[in-house]
């Protein structure tokens, strides 16, 4: 069974720590070969995801959110095997910004193409810190 949503205790976790600054959320995403819609239509995950992402972009965009870095998985090194579709890191301006998104009719409404592309994924939230000199920094 993969992780395609979050829970609500960890939505509550996510937004009681409400610190000042940019939040960055690392995205790792597994297609689902067919979507999966409860309408029964019929679309290929990557389709359905691409769907998700055009019909959220309004939404994302006014709250200030903006993919800061993509890249494509080319092998697990350390890890288990495991395949990503897509690898992306998403910044919002604040907790509040991310959180806000559900308000959203139209961002609602898209979410029906994400929960039908994604087989499994994983969402990291991170906080944006100075470039360092070495791994350890």
């Amino acid at each position: 069974m993969g992780y395609t949503t979050f829970d609500k205790a960890g939505y509550d976790a996510f937004k009681a720590n409400d610190r000042e600054g940019p939040v960055h959320m690392l995205n790792l995403v597994k297609l689902r070969d067919k979507a999966e819609y409860a309408d029964g239509r019929e679309a290929t995950g990557a389709e359905a995801y691409a769907a998700y992402g055009r019909e959220s972009a309004a939404t994302f965009a006014k709250l200030g959110g903006k993919i800061i870095w993509r890249g494509e998985m080319e092998q697990m090194l350390i890890g288990p095997e495991k395949q990503w579709d897509l690898c992306f890191i998403a910044e919002y301006p604040s907790v509040e910004a991310f959180a806000s998104m559900h308000k959203y009719p139209e961002y609602r409404a898209a979410v029906a193409h994400r929960q039908a592309a994604v087989a499994d994924s994983r969402l990291i939230r991170m906080a944006p810190k100075d470039l360092g000199g070495n791994f350890g920094e």
